[in-house]
Formats: structure tokens, sequence, C-alpha cells
């Protein structure tokens, strides 16, 4: 196992920095707490270099510019596993993201792991090696660090270092390298990371059983709180929870006595907020909720057309094990229902989803395949000739 160097002074960056320029490709993790705030708070950087040279760096103790400048250099590549959470992080830091980056997440299923699999299960699986679960929930912030912490911390990015070179050359030799550009655009586009206030709502899941003015006062109380939350650096669930704010669109208080009985609403947002939470929620009252997105809106499938589903459901899991990839990685139960309804923003229909299923679920809901059973397994074969 390679040695790590801690870097928390300003000219041990600079010079980490200058052997980081050195390379095409760095592996990069992040340590951060966000259990009491809305934005995550950054702890600990690790870096290692495709010769396995190791850095953990403060973040606490330093001006991370100058890291910051290698991370956003186009020319170098930002290995990351899962990287949502720490793409998240730069964006904060800098509003924009450090392209072009390679997440080991979701090229796994290109070669048969499961969906979103787990960063120890891919190292145990792919190089055979167990890794500690001692500090998966240590407090980072604190100061100092121990040896252990900064050795954990270190292990996870050597791995990570040894693991992408074979993931890479697994998927070049089956030319699946290119298929992953599509979700490493999405995962490098801006609006990924920002949550627009007058769509918060949408990330509740109570407001699919609302309609009328219910749906519109949640819709205003989810942006209320939204802004409250990004302005004040605090969780949402601490300004008021999803579920008090769907009580609140259900009950439509009047008066501030009425607030009180709402479950979850603290007594001290009452005495502050309670008068402009009658007012928001009274004039909400009278507005045309925001529609609910699209697919949320279609109607119950027909018996027949579940049936349908379940076929399409069949060939997309045969296609995928012929293939060895992980079926979900093509598609879920959503997309297929989609395909079913003719819809065009269908993943299956483009880039290399259809090449792969897309085309093939089309021939078999158009009957040019016919799907049996032979030694117990599905088969696609072409319709017979009358």
């Amino acid at each position: 196992m390679s040695e790590y160097a801690f870097i928390d002074q300003a000219a041990a960056l600079i010079d980490a920095c200058g052997e980081l320029r050195r390379h095409d490709w760095l592996a990069l993790d992040t340590e951060f707490i966000r259990e009491k705030t809305f934005y995550p708070k950054l702890c600990l950087i690790q870096v290692a270099t495709p010769d396995l040279q190791l850095f953990c760096i403060d973040p606490l103790a330093l001006d991370i510019d100058p890291l910051l400048e290698v991370f956003y250099d186009p020319g170098i590549t930002k290995v990351l596993h899962a990287a949502h959470q720490d793409l998240e992080i730069f964006h904060q830091l800098r509003g924009s993201l450090p392209a072009p980056v390679f997440d080991t997440q979701l090229a796994a299923p290109l070669l048969g792991y499961p969906e979103q699999t787990g960063y120890a299960n891919l190292v145990r699986e792919r190089l055979g090696v167990e890794l500690p679960k001692g500090h998966s929930r240590t407090d980072w912030a604190q100061r100092p660090l121990s040896a252990d912490q900064l050795r954990y911390a270190a292990d996870d990015v050597y791995h990570l270092a040894r693991l992408y070179p074979a993931l890479r050359a697994a998927l070049a030799e089956q030319g699946r390298l290119d298929w992953l550009a599509p979700d490493f655009d999405l995962l490098l586009d801006p609006e990924t990371y920002i949550v627009h206030p007058e769509a918060a709502w949408q990330r509740i899941r109570e407001a699919t059983r609302l309609k009328g003015a219910s749906l519109a006062i949640l819709q205003d109380l989810a942006a209320w709180r939204e802004e409250r939350a990004q302005r004040e650096d605090r969780p949402r669930k601490w300004i008021l929870p999803d579920d008090t704010l769907a009580t609140l669109a259900r009950l439509k208080p009047k008066r501030r006595v009425e607030l009180e009985r709402a479950r979850g609403l603290n007594p001290g947002l009452i005495r502050q907020h309670g008068d402009e939470l009658i007012e928001r929620i009274q004039a909400a009252r009278t507005r045309e909720p925001l529609p609910l997105p699209a697919f949320t809106r279609l109607p119950p499938l027909a018996p027949a057309e579940e049936a349908a589903l379940d076929l399409l459901q069949g060939v997309l899991r045969l296609i995928a094990t012929d293939n060895g990839i992980n079926p979900g990685v093509l598609g879920g139960r959503k997309d297929l229902e989609k395909l079913l309804r003719g819809r065009d923003d269908c993943p299956l229909l483009q880039g290399w989803r259809r090449r792969l299923a897309g085309d093939r679920l089309l021939a078999v809901l158009a009957g040019e395949h016919q799907a049996g059973i032979r030694d117990g397994r599905l088969q696609l074969a072409p319709p017979l000739s009358g």
C-alpha cells in the first residue's frame, strides 16, 4: 500500500499540484458533512495519481484554489465513484463543474455489475479487496484527524486509481466506452445541481396525491421553505418536514391557532412566521396549481397493456443477460411504459440503448419478433410465415 501525504500547508499544496498536473487522469474523493446544513461542508480531499501517489488535502486549513485549478483542467480526467455529491461540492465552490469526469458507479453496470453498486462491493468484486468500514460515519470536520482516519480516506482513492484502468480496459475491449458519454454529460449539466425554489415541490412524494388548492399550497410552501433553507444554510426538514408541508396543504389553515394542529410544526416557527404562512396559504388557495410532470398524470394501463409490459420487461432482461450488462442500466419499468405508450422521451429510443435494445423491443411490439420459452429460457424468434 502506498504512503499518503497529508497536506495542510500552502507550500506543500503548491508542490503537490505541480505533481498532479503531470498526469492525464486523477482519482478523487471527498469527505464532507451536511447533517446540520443545506450545503455540504467540504472537510477533506483525497487524490491518487496513476502511479499511486496519494494526497490527503485539508480544505479547512488551506486556500484550495491551486488544487481547483488542477481539477478544472480539461486535459485531466477526474475519476470518481458515485460522483454526484462530490460534483455538487465543486459546483457550490465554483459555480461550474470540473470536466471531464469518469464515474465508476455509472460504468460498472455496463460490465454486468448491479446498478448503483456500492464502492466497497465493486472493489471487492473487481480487485478482491475487503475495505474496512470503521470510519464511514466519522465527523470529518473535527481536527486533528487521526492517522487511522487519514489512512481510511487515502485507501479509498488508492483502490479507485487501481479500479479505473481495469474498468476502462474492459469497456474498451467490448466497445462500450462511448456508451457512457450521455450519462457523463448529464452528470456535468449544471442544472443537475441547482434546485429552483419554484420546482422544489416536485421532490415531495405527497405532491402526486394532491390536487387543486391543496397542490397549489404545497407548491408555494415548498418554494418558501427552499428559499429559507438555501439562504440560512439549514436542512429543509429543520424548517418544515415534507409531511408537515402536506398536512398544511390539506388543512388550509386560516388562523394561527390552526397552525398548531399541524404535526411537526415548530412553535418557534409559528411565532416567527405564522402570519406569513397564513397569508401564503390563503393566497395560494386562489391560484391554479402548476401541472404535475407529464408522466405522473398518465392513466393506469389496461390489463392487456400490463401483460405487454411484463413481456417487454422479460425481453429487456434477456437482452441485458446476452450482452453481460445490468438490466437497470438499459431501462426500468417506467421507461418500458413510455415505450409502450409511444412516448418520444423514452431513454430506450436514444443512442446505444436504442441500438442494443430499443429497436428490438419496438419489433416485439410490432409483432416482428415472437417470444417463447425454450429449455426454460425466454427466447426471441422471427414470426412464422403464413
